[in-house]
């Protein structure tokens, strides 16, 4: 389902065909005396010359002959009548046509500022996109990364393909969770704070969450030596039964049990601050749990005088989605208690009262919440909101790790703060065995290493399509070979180097008149590159910015490696090259920008 429906920017392929078509049908109409409504056009596979083809074999319905010789008549006529045709070749029923060189010229001169190229300036309606949304009893993770990373990043590509973007998240303030860490700090923390430890207070709030499961199962095994059973020994296990009174107290506004919430829960905010700048990633509004989760009780009770929900005898209120081939959904407890879905309806619709622009809201959550939105949205629509059908679910797949699969509550997460801090570390090491950073100071080389680590961290993530799983490597992504990031940034800072020793300036004429194969495909990507970005906001999918990004790349270096740019025969041969290297600079920091990565003026 797509959320968004952005102006159409399309590439040069299609911008070729809407030329040629006309003249193709009207030279059909002259050499065989009938009219065609539509003409199949598709770009010329790599292995054959040209760059746009005409398929023939459709026209057969309409015309009897050989295709080859109908093929090789409309060849002749386009390159007659067609300025931007200057040859043609046919396989088959394939007619490949060669686009001349100055057209590509033509639409590079008109690019006159690269900085800004393929991104819209003018933005036309508003979407909202959520992501991070973390508990408030650990420090975030590896999974949290990705997530991050993806809504960031799609934030950042609907903004580019013409959309306000409102960036936001819940954060899961509230529940037993929180209260076990805050029982276990109470019973083992002796007053510490994390000035006094030293220690980033989302980190330390983590560690009395995997204190509380620690003391939770010795008291589990205890009671089962006493002789109750396992299932009965995990609902009596004195801690857990503090935890459930803790929570009831807070439910009941207590002043101290709210108080030390409040406490602990700014530890964990002003640690999860310090690790959203070092990633990056930012946000606009937060929405806290504790103040929406009894937003959607009141929407409940509408919808329960209007017959979209039904009460049990218990008193509990359901929605019966069975005729949708899902299933029966409670929204409020018997004891009226919301759950999640009564929050998320609530926080929904409140977030449409703040932000009455937008249009369209996507919910960056892990796959494992697939069933969760399709009721959801479902409930949304029954409940007769319009804008339910501009609702999206970026579902993402999880990451592993060679070692197997997280626990926060065993304390086997891969920490976000240690994981960056080691990719940069790594990048250093791989950097310093190279010989790339010579004549850097130490200072220098802190700051590029933590530019390559995040670098990696962030392509080899975004790299993959959202919907498949991840196992991550961090050596793996800190290649500077292969479809990795720091490949992609070591090609841009070769570029500056060109562009310094050219002392090149935006704005220089174009003086050629012909290409060389290496040139016109470079070309190409680079005018192709408004419809990439279109195409990942229309999918929000980073992972065809990323793509294209090593695309290019790859093409430039092999630009770069077969043909000379200082040592080119003419000047103006050598002017045009270096303002393609600038054209190529120019779109890899829009692209990497666009994923959320910095790039390296030196490396």
């Amino acid at each position: 389902m797509k959320i968004i429906i952005f102006a159409a920017l399309v590439n040069i392929i299609v911008v070729v065909q809407n030329i040629l078509d006309p003249i193709a049908k009207e030279g059909i109409k002259s050499i065989y005396e009938i009219e065609i409504d539509k003409l199949e056009f598709q770009e010329t596979r790599k292995d054959f010359k040209g760059d746009i083809t005409i398929v023939v074999f459709p026209l057969l319905k309409h015309i009897k002959g050989n295709p080859f010789q109908i093929a090789t008549e409309l060849g002749n006529y386009l390159k007659s009548h067609a300025e931007s045709v200057s040859e043609f070749n046919v396989v088959k029923g394939f007619l490949n046509l060669v686009i001349t060189d100055n057209y590509y010229l033509e639409n590079f001169g008109k690019i006159s500022e690269f900085e800004d190229f393929g991104i819209v300036k003018d933005k036309k309606g508003a979407v909202m996109v959520e992501y991070s949304s973390p508990n408030t009893n650990k420090p975030l993770h590896l999974g949290h990364i990705r997530n991050n990373l993806l809504g960031y990043s799609v934030s950042e590509i609907i903004s580019a393909a013409g959309k306000k973007v409102y960036k936001t998240q819940i954060i899961n303030d509230r529940g037993i969770h929180i209260c076990k860490s805050m029982v276990a700090w109470l019973k083992f923390g002796n007053g510490e704070t994390p000035e006094g430890t030293g220690l980033k207070g989302d980190k330390l709030v983590g560690n009395y969450y995997v204190a509380f499961d620690k003391q939770y199962k010795k008291e589990i095994e205890s009671l089962v030596k006493d002789g109750i059973s396992e299932e009965e020994a995990k609902k009596q296990a004195p801690i857990l039964l503090e935890a459930q009174e803790m929570l009831r107290k807070w439910e009941a506004g207590d002043p101290e049990t709210v108080s030390l919430w409040k406490k602990m829960n700014q530890w964990v905010y002003d640690g999860f601050d310090i690790s959203y700048q070092e990633l990056g990633v930012n946000f606009d509004k937060n929405y806290y749990e504790s103040d929406t989760y009894l937003l959607g009780k009141e929407v409940v009770a509408h919808g329960l005088e209007k017959g979209i929900f039904y009460k049990k005898e218990d008193g509990s209120v359901w929605i019966d989605l069975t005729d949708e081939g899902l299933d029966e959904k409670i929204v409020l407890r018997a004891d009226g208690t919301a759950v999640y879905m009564t929050q998320d309806i609530g926080t929904a619709i409140q977030r449409i009262k703040d932000f009455p622009d937008i249009d369209g809201l996507v919910y960056t959550v892990g796959n494992e919440q697939d069933y969760h939105f399709k009721v959801l949205f479902l409930i949304l629509k029954k409940m007769g909101f319009d804008w339910a059908q501009n609702l999206h679910h970026l579902s993402y797949g999880m990451v592993d790790l060679p070692e197997g699969k997280m626990k926060s509550r065993e304390g086997t997460v891969v920490d976000a703060d240690d994981l960056m801090k080691e990719m940069s570390s790594t990048a250093g090491e791989i950097s310093e065995e190279l010989g790339k950073l010579e004549g850097y100071s130490q200072e220098e080389k802190n700051r590029l290493y933590k530019i390559i680590g995040l670098g990696a961290l962030k392509y080899f993530i975004l790299k993959v399509d959202p919907k498949k799983r991840i196992l991550f490597d961090p050596k793996e992504s800190i290649d500077f070979n292969g479809n990795t990031g720091p490949f992609i940034q070591y090609t841009y800072a070769r570029i500056q180097s060109i562009l310094r020793k050219a002392k090149f300036k935006p704005g220089s004429e174009i003086a050629i008149k012909d290409l060389n194969s290496k040139e016109k495909e470079l070309l190409k990507l680079l005018e192709n590159f408004p419809v990439v970005v279109q195409n990942a906001a229309d999918s929000l999918s980073p992972a065809l910015i990323a793509n294209y990004s090593y695309d290019l790349v790859k093409n430039y270096n092999s630009f770069y490696q077969s043909v000379p740019i200082f040592g080119a025969d003419k000047e103006e041969e050598k002017q045009f090259r270096v303002h393609l290297s600038y054209a190529v600079a120019c779109v890899i920091r829009s692209s990497f920008k666009l994923l959320g990565i910095d790039v390296p003026e030196r490396m």
